[in-house]
Order: structure tokens, then C-alpha cells, then sequence
């Protein structure tokens, strides 16, 4: 992978941990788990900058923190993702990955054989035309079922009922899938229920596992690091789950807001095994969904769903050009980790010396609200991020 590449991963990166920072706000002061794949929602965006001119094309490449304001660089990104990362592993033990693009248009749309191009051959998008006019409840439930199924039947009504009518003209969409088993399983018979610090201060009984095995731990200043990797497969790539645990009990938002600063991650990832004293992780399985055009305008990405937004590049250059904006942006997404390993959902669609024995035990207890999130490390490709305040929550 090219040096441009690797960073425009990091920039990518730091465009998940930005808007995973908003979401968390938004969600977690409610008391409420939150999932999400920054992933899923950057596919879905940079294929609206691939429709966009003018203003609203800068303002969405400069949200997404692309070097470069042009088509191209971010679909040369997508399609490197798609085919170095996203990479179905499964026949040689490595994760299982599914991912899918789609694009659905109204028959009497005039679409720009250009966009279409580019979504056919950069995204991998199944592109099909549809009947929004007077088929709109079949188009939704033709998309409703492409999700079911590119997820394995774990996002299922990602379109809900009437959002979809006579006045659509595209839809564009992303699913994504991921199921991998952890390097070191735990002991199901070792798992025991124990406490959890909620963040109204009140705590609950929930299942957590544990292991005596060394750990990739690290201790930061008010923070550890937990990194658990996924079997592999035969290639180099290498996937795992991190939890970033805050030393306080109701301090999830304040390391939200420090991972959100610009290659904060990069910086604090564990790199060596060590001993652990007390380990205990909680499982946990939860969805969530949000429409997130309230969120990414609250961001400043206001443009493509305004009277001022500039879609004309998803039309041919010899029509009427019709006034598009964004209307919504529907996310779903899905977490379950357990003593096994993760399965996880969405659409929307330097070297370092371990000094052995003589190193104290770093225990890694995560009994109050922590940010998680699974990481491709070849590359850094953030593929999912959430918190989780409550392990009981569904």
C-alpha cells in the first residue's frame, strides 16, 4: 500500500473517532449502548461527493478529511479498502467479512453514466432501477431485504415505513458484516457474574469473562488498553478488538473526546503482552440505529442536505438538471462479544522492550463505561467503534 494511502487511512481514521465521539455524546448521556461503523457511513458519503459539484463536493471531502477535494482520491481509497481489507477470510479461519454497496434509482432518472462508473468499479455497488413513483413500499422492502441479507440477517427494517415516497430518486447503500474468533477464546464454565458501575452512579450484576493467559495491556495517563486479537487467516492481515477503559468510573466521554483528537489511537495502542492480575471483561450484545443527518449537520456537513446542495454530477449532462439534497441517512448497526469472539453489523448501508517477571501484574477490570471499537492493523482501517455503559442492555 502506497505512503498516500496509508495516509489517507489515517485520516480516515481520525474522521471514525471524530464523528464516534458525536454519537457517544448524543447517546450515552441517555444511559444507552451505542454501535456504529464509521466505515459504513464514510462509504455512503464518499459516494454522495461522487454525485456532488461545486461547494457541496469541498464540503463533503473536507468532512471526511480527504487530502485531496476530488472524486477520484476518495474512491481510490474505497477501493483499496474494499480489496485489501474487506476480504471474506473464513475458508482459512480468519474473520468472516461481507461487504456490499448498493444503488437504487428511479427508472425515469436520468443517471450520469460517470457516477455510475464509478460506483460500479470503485465501490463494487450492485446498481438497479426501481419504481419510486408508485412502487414505493416494494422498493423498500427490496432494499429492507438486500440489508437482511448482505448482514446475515442481523439488520433487518433499516428503512422504515414511509421513507421512502414518490419524490425519491436514489438510494444509496451499505451493508457490512463481521464475525471473528478470538486468537484466545475464554472459559465459558469461568464466566461469573460481578459487579458494573453505571453512570448514574448505581451498578448491576452482569456476566463477565476472564482469563489468567498474558494480555496486550498498556497504562496510560487516566486510561489502559486492551487489545484482543481475532485468529488469522493466510494473509497479513490482522484484525482485534480494543477496549479503552477510563481510570474513572463515569470518565467514557472525557477519553471519547481524546480519541477524537488526531492520531490519539495510533499513539496509545498496546504493543506487548504482559501480566495480569485481575482481568475481567463483560460481555455484551446490543443493536442500535439512528437517522444521522441531525448529527453530521451538527458537525458542519450541511450543504448536501440543503436547498444549496449540488448533486448534479449523479445526473447526465444532457438533461433537466433536477434539484437534489439529502433527505436522511439511515444507520443500523450490531455487536455481540462473547467467550467465543464478536459478531458484528452495519448498513447505512519503535521497538519495545518487555522487561519480563520483574514487571508488576497490570490488572484490566472493565467494570464501568468503556469506547471500544475493531481495528484492521495492516492497514488501521477502524471498522466498527461504540461504547458500552450498560453490558445488559439490548
Amino acid at each position: 500500500m502506497s505512503t498516500d494511502m496509508r495516509e489517507a487511512i489515517v485520516k480516515q481514521t481520525d474522521f471514525s473517532m471524530h464523528i464516534a465521539n458525536y454519537f457517544g455524546a448524543e447517546q450515552s448521556t441517555a444511559g444507552a449502548n451505542f454501535v456504529f461503523s464509521p466505515l459504513s457511513i464514510h462509504i455512503v458519503l464518499s459516494l454522495i461527493a461522487s454525485g456532488s459539484k461545486g461547494k457541496t463536493l469541498d464540503q463533503i471531502t473536507a468532512f471526511l478529511r480527504s487530502q485531496s477535494p476530488s472524486i477520484q482520491h476518495l474512491a481510490d481509497l474505497a477501493s483499496q479498502i474494499i480489496d485489501v481489507v474487506l476480504v471474506d477470510g473464513s475458508s482459512s479461519a480468519a474473520p468472516r467479512l461481507s461487504f456490499a454497496n448498493g444503488v437504487w434509482f428511479d427508472h425515469s432518472f436520468p443517471i450520469n453514466p460517470s457516477f455510475k462508473q464509478i460506483a460500479v468499479g470503485s465501490y463494487r455497488a450492485q446498481t438497479q432501477d426501481v419504481d419510486f413513483q408508485t412502487k414505493a413500499v416494494q422498493v423498500i422492502n427490496e432494499v429492507n431485504s438486500w440489508v437482511d441479507k448482505e448482514t446475515v440477517g442481523l439488520i433487518k427494517e433499516l428503512l422504515p415505513p414511509g421513507s421512502v415516497d414518490h419524490s425519491t430518486r436514489l438510494l444509496l447503500g451499505n451493508a457490512l458484516y463481521f464475525k471473528g474468533i478470538w486468537e484466545e477464546k475464554f472459559n465459558a464454565s469461568e464466566t461469573k457474574d460481578h459487579e458494573f458501575h453505571l453512570l448514574d452512579g448505581k451498578s448491576i450484576a452482569a456476566p463477565f469473562m476472564t482469563s489468567q493467559k498474558k494480555q496486550f495491556v498498556a497504562t496510560y495517563n487516566g486510561f489502559k488498553t486492551l487489545k484482543l486479537p481475532y485468529c488469522q487467516g493466510d494473509d497479513r492481515r490482522q484484525f482485534s478488538m480494543y477496549i479503552f477503559l477510563p481510570d474513572a468510573k463515569d470518565g467514557v466521554f472525557d477519553l471519547s473526546k481524546r480519541l477524537a483528537e488526531p492520531r490519539f489511537m495510533d499513539r496509545h495502542l498496546p504493543l506487548v503482552k504482559v501480566l495480569i492480575g485481575e482481568f475481567k471483561i463483560p460481555k455484551f450484545k446490543f443493536s442500535f440505529d439512528i437517522e444521522a443527518s441531525k448529527v453530521l449537520k451538527e458537525m458542519g456537513l450541511v450543504l448536501p442536505f440543503g436547498t444549496e446542495a449540488d448533486l448534479t454530477g449523479m445526473m447526465d449532462d444532457f438533461s433537466n438538471k433536477i434539484p437534489l439534497c439529502v433527505s436522511a441517512i439511515f444507520h443500523k448497526s450490531f455487536v455481540e462479544v462473547n467467550e467465543e469472539g464478536t459478531e458484528a453489523a452495519a448498513a447505512t448501508v519503535a521497538s519495545i522492550v518487555f522487561r519480563g517477571v520483574s514487571e508488576p501484574p497490570c490488572d484490566f477490570v472493565a467494570d464501568h463505561p468503556f469506547v471500544f471499537l475493531i481495528r484492521e492493523e495492516l492497514t488501521g482501517v477502524v471498522i466498527f467503534t461504540g461504547h458500552v455503559v450498560n453490558p445488559l442492555l439490548n
